[in-house]
């Protein structure tokens, strides 16, 4: 089968499906493309205009969630969201509060500011730009980082103590985080920090990461 995926290798939805992909050993292709400046014909393909797209023998499928549910149908092994209706319920759901809830704060307020653009301005961000993040960080993320240590617990993995799409889903948008410069805080969630080290050093984040890193992670810890 001839897969591709369309969308930027930075964005945190088009690595979580290039993760997912390469934890279920299927061949693809990347083909990059900016949600900014899109190539003609986009929207025949992305009605919303958002990456990332899947091209699968000539059919695209959009968003990267159900992108995700999609491949694992077509091959179910490795099973990455659980079989049990419960923990499948919680995987899908850690998913969404990642996708819905902590990537529109770290993305917009944090990666933009910080690591996007100045790739796109060849200047160091001002510290205004770092101070806005800092708060938005603060404010906004950590609340939401609580959360995720808490349901992580003593736990090598969210859900049936075992990898899922809960866990690729958690450990994409860090990387972004890093590329800002802001890594979990370990002192304040140590199994978080933890957790994340630990998926980022998997053979499919570390892939992903190493092609980012000399573009975006200046800031990169």
């Amino acid at each position: 089968m001839a897969i591709k995926v369309l969308g930027a290798n930075v964005s945190p939805f088009v690595r979580k499906v290039r993760v997912f992909l390469a934890t279920k050993g299927i061949p693809y292709e990347l083909e990059q493309v900016s949600p900014f400046q899109p190539p003609a014909g986009w929207r025949d393909k992305s009605p919303l205009g958002k990456i990332p797209v899947l091209e699968h023998d000539g059919r695209y499928i959009n968003d990267s969630s159900v992108i995700c549910a999609y491949l694992e149908k077509i091959q179910p092994e490795p099973a990455l969201f659980p079989k049990d209706p419960y923990d499948y319920a919680r995987a899908t759901w850690l998913e969404e509060f990642m996708d819905g809830g902590v990537v529109p704060h770290a993305g917009g307020g944090i990666f933009r500011p910080l690591a996007l653009m100045p790739v796109l301005t060849q200047k160091a961000p001002e510290p205004a730009a770092i101070a806005a993040a800092e708060k938005i960080l603060h404010e906004e993320v950590y609340p939401l980082l609580g959360y995720l240590e808490a349901q992580l617990g003593n736990n090598s993995h969210f859900v049936g103590n075992r990898l899922s799409i809960a866990d690729i889903a958690v450990a994409s948008p860090f990387v972004n985080l890093r590329h800002a410069g802001y890594p979990p805080d370990a002192a304040r969630f140590p199994k978080l920090a933890q957790f994340v080290e630990r998926m980022h050093g998997s053979p499919a984040f570390k892939a992903c990461i190493e092609e980012e890193r000399p573009v975006f992670g200046k800031r990169w810890k």
